[in-house]
């Protein structure tokens, strides 16, 4: 089956598919040795890709990985201001991988990675509604704020869905949304009056972060990540 020049790069790891397509219109491309100018090109694993001379590899089967993010690193490839993004934490084996939405600068816990660009994106369309699951430390309980957020609420312009909240320990929450916008249960509980201190998620889905220690990666079982695609 063919598919677009842009998503086969980006399938396989090499590059986002907008980064595969700024290669294309750079001319970095080509196909069974002809370069290739325009994203609307579409390919095979016959096909020989190349990107600045190096061979494209068709996708595999879909792998995903449970990574432990550490405190104070970004989730990205590259951060302009230098700080320290997840790829030099992850096992030189895993820096291929993409990953699966982002958890900010200062929070920690479960974040999912994939070979397969298609999948990554997909699971975090808010229409999916895949759970994530969260401790959330505040500084402070306000209980009619909490209240709000259960129900659902609107900051600065911004809807949020309806969020599960539970309290188990002194001034720590246990938050579970299912929506994935940026820096959502912060935005929110501080919107309600229970300022977030320290952020871990624990589970996207089905997969959980279990007892896999900071900084290490977990393959995902084939079961786990066909679980995980159905409900999507």
């Amino acid at each position: 089956m063919k598919t677009r020049i842009a998503k086969f790069i980006s399938d396989s790891g090499i590059a986002s598919r907008r980064a595969a397509e700024d290669l294309i219109a750079r001319g970095c491309v080509s196909v069974n040795g002809a370069v290739i100018k325009t994203p609307v090109f579409f390919v095979d694993a016959s096909d020989s890709v190349m990107v600045n001379g190096k061979i494209v590899r068709p996708r595999s089967n879909t792998e995903l990985y449970a990574f432990h993010k550490p405190v104070n690193t970004m989730t990205t490839t590259h951060d302009p201001s230098g700080r320290r993004t997840i790829y030099d934490c992850i096992p030189p084996q895993y820096r291929n991988l993409k990953y699966v939405g982002r958890l900010d600068y200062k929070t920690t816990g479960l974040l999912l990675l994939t070979n397969d660009g298609d999948l990554a994106r997909k699971l975090t369309l808010p229409s999916s509604h895949i759970p994530r699951e969260y401790i959330a430390t505040v500084s402070n309980i306000n209980n009619d704020g909490i209240n709000r957020a259960r129900r659902g609420l609107t900051v600065d312009g911004v809807h949020y869905r309806p969020m599960e909240i539970s309290r188990v320990a002194d001034n720590v929450l246990r938050v579970i949304v299912d929506e994935g916008k940026k820096n959502e249960v912060r935005i929110v509980l501080g919107a309600c009056g229970c300022p977030v201190v320290k952020l871990h998620r624990i589970s996207f889905g089905v997969v959980r972060l279990g007892n896999l220690s900071v900084g290490k990666v977990r393959k995902i079982s084939q079961k786990t990540v066909d679980a995980l695609v159905k409900s999507i």
